[in-house]
């Protein structure tokens, strides 16, 4: 439901029921920055085979948002691992830079070995977020592609005051 139809819905007591089913079955959303609408049905699956997520994979800077500065606010240099499960977490060496989807407690050992933490994804309040301000570490979060954009062996350069990660080398 979109705000509006929560607004409607709480103060009349007002919504169709059947949109709701409707929309579970099959919906797409298109928003943007004061406008949202629903497509339903054959409008629906017409606009999704249409889409297609759009991103540069050889960007050499990815931006994110700030979680962490770290103990030493500024800029850290670093070696690129990608992990993706715990099964991952052997190649990280101390001073690396962890880059993840996003994290989860399963992987803190390997946070512990971070230089910094780059994600795709979180908020500051994410797993990611947390652990690194527990721990000191700079983290920047909510960078999109950083998995895909970056390789492990990779030089970066994390600016955490920023939300910048820089390839400095492949």
């Amino acid at each position: 439901m979109l705000t509006p139809e929560y607004e409607r819905l709480l103060v009349k007591g007002d919504f169709d029921l059947t949109q709701l089913k409707e929309r579970e079955k099959f919906c797409v959303l298109y928003s943007e920055k004061d406008y949202d609408e629903i497509f339903l049905g054959e409008e629906a699956r017409k606009l999704a085979a249409g889409a297609e997520e759009k991103h540069d994979f050889t960007v050499k800077e990815l931006r994110g948002q700030t979680a962490s500065l770290g103990a030493k606010p500024g800029i850290v240099r670093g070696t690129v691992k990608i992990i993706m499960t715990t099964a991952d977490m052997p190649k990280m060496k101390q001073g690396d830079v962890l880059v993840a989807v996003s994290t989860n407690p399963d992987v803190v050992p390997a946070m512990k070995k971070a230089a910094a933490i780059v994600t795709e994804q979180g908020g500051v309040t994410c797993h990611a977020a947390i652990v690194s301000r527990e721990l000191g570490i700079p983290c920047v979060i909510g960078t999109k592609i950083a998995t895909r954009a970056l390789r492990d062996g990779d030089e970066v350069e994390v600016d955490a005051a920023k939300g910048i990660v820089k390839l400095v080398s492949r």
